[in-house]
């Protein structure tokens, strides 16, 4: 029956993350899942109400969990709905991240008063955020690198604030009571409001009342316009221009030229009044109306909302789909070196592709949504690379067949996943390309080149922490299994090597095209020619017979130590044409992995007797 086990595991596994693809189940009478397929166009990009809900939430709170006063939970879009609608609720959602206890004190909040001790609502704070605006303004002619815990905390809660405040806007005047009957008496007193002010300008009798109300009903539409950030009214059918997506406020303002208020607006209103009155029927009625006439309008915006809608819904690198499977398969691996290794390795293998199948899957969605090569940034290089990584470790496991390109294979991609995951609290991971980013060839060349760079040199260093941890903690490193583990980093380093090389030449072209300069020793530069020098020496160093085997795996071990300077530390130096800015959380993890890297050095260097695995045997030093 064991012979079974693999084939039973590849079809559950293939079951369940099928299952993951099924419409999310509604927990409310309002069909929330129509209400998030609207698409609006953020930051340059369409994307569906849903996405909106799930970036903002993150970034404004750490994560995606949102508790009610009442003590329920309710999914972003939920949330969102009541920012938009109902904002005197969600005012009292404790949903603000602030981790430092001066920005408490000056904000006079204690962390009994927040959702564990560190989340707090915008009715908590509004007493105090005259001064956090103030105390944030003095910050900002202070460079990044020197500001203290306390003023990065503060320009940080200042930007959710304000990110919260834009949302709260796009839709509605937040204090409005009922923001329909409001645009509906405008409606109807637009014409007489209009030949006003007509009059006004000619110098005739006019209506002082109706030009008063007209000027006030213009200064809210410009608040509105000024602070929302959802571009909520598409343009006219046919018209695919991005740019031609309209604030609410701009919409609105825009009456006074035509003379009517604009329909998707007072749809949101109705949208708005109906959320707020708590009738599921008619607001799920005026979201289906919101489909009909978008997909007659706008039918390629129409469906990216949807594919991106199940994209978010299906998390593909989330935990419950590729991270699981990543774990899984890294454990079951492990087990086949005490138990079962035919049964488990095979196992181990198909659980490792199913989570590679899912991945690809995940990375070829988003780069039909964006339009784009699959590495754009540095959410989506931590995707890259993890993918490079286990491509390569399914190809050692179909030749080698010892559970190490599964275990590896496994660690790598759950790794970065997790990586990829605190990379994308910063906002939303498809943004908009930076304008000498801005080069669909460039990235599918230089960028991809590069990013299979640094997933070869990844799993080189993996596979030699393999070699170490086998060898001195555990029995099962026999000499066969150390000769296979040596002869694929040595075959890895050397793809390595190619790859860095050329992905850094191709940069070299890049550069000279869009700076003028092929080569400016800029610190993202240096550390690219690092990892292709490092290479060169692991490789001399074997062919001039300076190491051996254990010599090797301790050189392949620094390799992860320049590989991730290479792609993080760079970037946190805040210097230089690469650099995105520094990070305290990825420095602190940063120095947490080399730190644990040199560890792994260190433990190779007990003597040759002292390794559990060969004190019977003689391993080539």
């Amino acid at each position: 029956m064991k012979k079974f086990i693999p084939l039973f595991v590849l079809i559950l596994g293939a079951l369940y993350l099928a299952s993951t693809l099924r419409e999310p189940r509604q927990k409310t009478e309002f069909n929330l899942n129509d209400f998030g397929r609207v698409p609006v166009l953020v930051n340059g990009r369409i994307k569906p109400l849903d996405t909106v809900a799930r970036t903002s939430i993150l970034a404004i709170r750490g994560n995606q969990t949102i508790k009610t006063p009442d003590g329920s939970y309710i999914p972003p879009i939920q949330w969102l709905g009541d920012v938009l609608f109902h904002p005197t609720r969600a005012d009292t959602y404790k949903i603000f991240l602030i981790e430092n206890h001066e920005v408490l004190d000056l904000l006079n909040l204690t962390t009994d008063q927040g959702d564990g001790g560190k989340r707090f609502s915008y009715e908590q704070m509004r007493p105090r955020l005259p001064e956090l605006d103030r105390q944030a303004r003095l910050v900002e002619n202070v460079e990044q690198q020197l500001r203290t815990p306390f003023q990065k905390q503060v320009g940080a809660v200042r930007n959710r604030v304000i990110q919260y405040l834009m949302l709260k806007t796009s839709a509605q005047m937040p204090d409005s009571p009922n923001f329909l009957a409001e645009l509906m008496q405008f409606d109807k007193a637009l014409p007489a409001g209009l030949a006003a002010m007509a009059a006004k300008s000619r110098g005739e009798e006019f209506d002082n009342a109706a030009t008063s109300a007209m000027r006030e009903m213009a200064d809210r539409f410009t608040y509105m316009e000024q602070f929302g950030n959802l571009r909520t009214i598409p343009p006219e059918a046919g018209d695919t221009d991005p740019s031609h997506w309209r604030t609410t406020g701009g919409a609105l303002m825009e009456s006074f030229a035509t003379g009517r208020v604009n329909p998707t607006a007072m749809g949101y209103a109705a949208l708005g009044y109906a959320w707020r009155q708590g009738d599921a029927k008619q607001f799920n009625q005026i979201t289906q109306l919101f489909h009909e006439q978008l997909e007659q309008r706008y039918p390629e915006a129409m469906r990216k909302s949807d594919v991106e809608f199940r994209f978010n819904a299906a998390e593909p690198f989330g935990g419950r789909s590729g991270m699981m499977f990543y774990v899984l398969a890294s454990l079951v691996g492990l087990f086949s070196w005490l138990v079962w290794p035919q049964t488990l390795q095979r196992s181990a293998f198909w659980l490792l592709l199913l989570a590679f199948i899912v991945t690809t899957v995940g990375i070829a969605t988003r780069m039909w949504l964006e339009g784009r090569p699959p590495v754009t940034n540095l959410y989506s290089s931590a995707l890259g690379v993890g993918w490079g990584a286990v491509f390569l470790c399914i190809i050692l496991e179909r030749f080698f067949k010892n559970a190490v390109g599964s275990v590896v294979g496994g660690v790598i991609g759950f790794a970065t996943l997790i990586i990829a995951h605190h990379l994308s609290k910063e906002g939303d991971t498809m943004e908009m390309m930076r304008a000498v980013l801005d080069s669909n060839f460039w990235l599918a060349t230089h960028v991809v080149v590069i990013t299979i760079g640094y997933s070869a040199m990844f799993l080189a260093g993996f596979l030699a922490l393999v070699y170490i941890g086998r060898g001195v903690l555990t029995k099962s490193l026999d000499q066969s299994t150390a000769d296979s583990l040596y002869r694929m980093t040595y075959g890895i380093t050397c793809f390595a090597t190619l790859f860095s090389l050329t992905g850094t030449v191709l940069g070299g072209i890049w550069a000279d095209q869009s700076w003028g300069r092929f080569w400016g020793w800029d610190p993202k530069e240096n550390g690219a020619l690092m990892i292709v020098l490092w290479c060169a020496v692991m490789l001399h160093a074997r062919w001039g017979g300076m190491v051996k085997q254990r010599g090797f795996m301790m050189m392949a071990v620094f390799g992860n130590i320049v590989t991730s300077w290479s792609w993080f530390g760079t970037n946190m130096l805040g210097v230089g044409l690469h650099s995105y800015g520094f990070m305290d959380a990825a420095f602190y993890a940063l120095v947490s992995f080399v730190a644990s890297q040199l560890a792994f050095m260190a433990l190779a260097l007990v003597p040759l007797n002292k390794w559990r695995s060969f004190r019977d045997t003689k391993l080539p030093a």
